[in-house]
């Protein structure tokens, strides 16, 4: 059994990351008993820069030198290429060809030099590179200092909300439920840490729920619109803090994505991407299987295409305004 973070390793986390990531709010969202915790305010948009600033921090001088390696459907690729380029590290990232290309460009923008590849290589062709090169890899999410930066989350929740019932956590990885999950439990030990991922890239619920890892293929993950949750099964080191403090996995439709992703724009006034809208999108529309009292949804990112953004706000007239908490729209 992989080891479990601790709470003096994520705490440390939080020091390291002062300076590079914003100590995000929890907003007061137009939904009652709702709290929004906006990593979207991230200066590369999403929760990836508390993970990537850990590790890349923790590398020993020589490792620096050497440069880094990672793999990422994009945040995580924009996290790292912001990080290295503030420390003057050298990086090169691997992103899969189904990467909205914003995403591409903007680690590109960041001094990256990136590499696009197939799906299915964006895992082996980095690490094939890391052996070649002898740069370090510094994974999205299989990696214990990744998952203690973003543990910080759970720090900060805790902090601002000790009272609080209810964390909603989008999962793909698992890096960031498990930094958040292991951080609650030491913190907030009456919370209920809940996962939320498409009904389209259930792996997540599916291995919770049978007790077993499971993995999706490629192809079936790729059909849901949240491409940060398109990977296709938790990490082997993310797994065991599933196990021990994750109290479930909900899931949510595509058309339930869409409608969190227009809400959060039109009535919060805050940007999601829809791998970020999915806790939203489990409060709107699963509140009756949530706890009862406050929730907190981690808004995880917000670099949404604009394209898709611009049709959603088109279709605003859609969205039925102030409904109560726990009806369906």
């Amino acid at each position: 059994m992989s080891a479990l973070v601790s709470l003096e390793s994520i705490q440390d986390a939080a020091e390291r990351i002062r300076g590079y990531a914003l100590r995000t709010p929890l907003m007061v969202s137009p939904w009652e008993g709702l709290s929004l915790k906006p990593e979207s305010l991230q200066p590369v948009g999403s929760f990836k820069i508390r993970g990537a600033t850990t590790a890349i921090t923790r590398l020993a001088p020589e490792a620096r030198q050497r440069g880094i390696v990672a793999m990422s459907s994009g945040n995580h690729a924009q996290a790292v290429a912001y990080v290295a380029r503030s420390l003057g590290i050298a990086a090169h990232i691997f992103i899969p060809d189904n990467a909205p290309a914003r995403k591409i460009e903007a680690t590109r923008a960041l001094g990256a030099v990136v590499e696009v590849v197939p799906p299915e290589e964006q895992y082996s062709r980095p690490e094939e590179f890391a052996r070649e090169t002898g740069k370090t890899l510094i994974p999205p999410f299989e990696n214990l200092d990744v998952i203690s930066g973003q543990g910080t989350i759970g720090v900060e929740i805790a902090a601002d909300d000790p009272g609080i019932s209810t964390i909603l956590v989008p999962v793909a990885g698992g890096g960031l439920i498990a930094g958040i999950a292991a951080a609650a439990a030491a913190l907030l030990p009456n919370a209920r840490v809940i996962g939320v991922e498409p009904e389209l890239a259930a792996d997540a619920a599916e291995s919770l729920h049978t007790g077993a890892l499971r993995a999706w293929a490629a192809q079936e993950t790729a059909r849901t619109i949240a491409d940060g949750l398109r990977t296709a099964s938790l990490g082997e080191m993310a797994w065991p803090h599933v196990k021990a403090y994750v109290h479930d996995i909900l899931t949510v439709t595509e058309d339930e994505i869409e409608d969190a992703t227009r809400r959060l724009a039109v009535e919060a006034r805050l940007l999601a991407e829809p791998s970020g809208a999915v806790t939203t999108a489990a409060y709107l529309h699963r509140r009756r299987e949530l706890p009862a009292g406050r929730a907190v949804a981690v808004v995880s990112g917000g670099n949404i295409d604009p394209a898709f953004l611009s049709g959603l706000v088109a279709d605003a007239e859609k969205v039925p305004r102030n409904t109560p908490a726990g009806a369906c729209p």
